[in-house]
């Protein structure tokens, strides 16, 4: 029995036990954990190995600025946001007095996206880079960064829960791109997701020239899944869900799975033997949702931002929950402002 087939047993039983507790998740709560920095242990649930494969930088300086030149019918970059009033204070009759009233901040997160936002299957707190984006908005409101209730959310709901005021903000993996500045705003980006591969450790794929002949998944109606077919000698493999092609690639029946390194960085935590690898080739700006008549809330959360790059706490998120996947912490994405409400 090969090395892999004997451990498929196990990790996928971590996996399944990763997402335990999940389908249970859907109202809200309020309870968080506190962010300890880069000396604070992760969660239970993230085993993981640091690979030292070739890494391309997930900031600002990430290769392509294809999402981040679009220019949207205001003539701003998708990028672009409001322009923070100097450091954030919740002052008198602003959005942020309304919600340090109410007693805490209401968040869209994911519960299944290991690293990003998902829920430790041993204390069922609700941890992450997203998370802990959150966490630091609601300590600036209310000198308290677990004053949160979390709502489970699913990609699909991101724009309409923050359309019906169903939450403050949404910290999901959220692209920004102009489409969705019609219905809702965004902060500035403050990490830079792009599309790279997963693949065995023993693997000499060090990136897309390397996958001739070889079967790669990705999820269907997804564009991830459209590149795929555009790659010249590549047997794309569609899936319902990036956890499928999880399964697959265990199984031995896919060789890759292409996708956000955000999600590919949770499932190498979850396998120690695979690793991601390529430069991205497709840029995927994150940013704060936030609903599209709450300009001063956007302004507050750039301060925010900004304060949690200018203070560390954004590369100790990063190291702590994506530096083993995806290597050493790379330069902040460098905000961009101009847009007006």
């Amino acid at each position: 029995m090969s090395t892999r087939a004997a451990r498929r047993p196990i990790v996928t039983a971590l996996l399944a036990l990763a997402l335990a507790g999940t389908t249970a998740a859907c109202a809200p709560e309020t309870t968080t954990h506190l962010l300890t920095g880069a000396a604070g242990m992760s969660s239970t649930a993230q085993q993981s190995v640091r690979e030292s494969a070739p890494q391309a930088p997930s900031g600002a300086a990430a290769s392509g600025t294809a999402t981040a030149a679009q220019d949207c019918g205001d003539g701003q970059p998708a990028v672009a946001s409001l322009a923070p009033d100097g450091s954030p204070e919740v002052t008198s009759g602003s959005t942020m007095a309304e919600i340090r009233d109410r007693g805490f901040l209401r968040v869209g997160v994911s519960a299944d996206t290991l690293l990003m936002g998902s829920r430790d299957p041993f204390t069922s707190d609700i941890e992450g880079f997203d998370i802990d984006v959150a966490r630091q908005v609601a300590d600036a409101i209310f000198g308290d960064p677990d004053a949160i209730q979390y709502r489970v959310i699913t990609s699909g709901d991101r724009e309409a829960v923050l359309q019906d005021h169903e939450v403050d903000i949404v910290t999901r993996a959220f692209t920004i791109n102009c489409e969705r500045w019609e219905n809702i705003a965004f902060s500035a980006e403050y990490y830079h997701a792009g599309q790279k591969l997963l693949v065995p450790s023993t693997s000499d794929v060090a990136g897309i020239d390397d996958l001739s002949g070889q079967r790669v998944c990705a999820p269907e109606g997804t564009t991830t899944l459209e590149r795929l077919g555009e790659w010249e000698g590549v047997e794309a493999v569609p899936a319902a869900t990036h956890t499928t092609c999880l399964v697959l690639f265990q199984q031995g029946a896919v060789d890759a799975i292409t996708g956000d390194d955000t999600v590919l960085a949770g499932f190498a935590a979850q396998d120690p033997y695979a690793k991601v690898v390529g430069d991205p080739v497709s840029d995927e700006p994150y940013g704060v949702g936030i609903p599209a008549d709450q300009p001063d809330l956007v302004r507050f959360v750039n301060g925010v931002l900004e304060d949690m790059v200018d203070g560390g706490q954004w590369e100790e998120s990063y190291e702590r929950w994506l530096g083993d996947a995806l290597g050493p912490a790379p330069t902040a994405p460098k905000p961009v402002y101009g847009r007006t409400p």
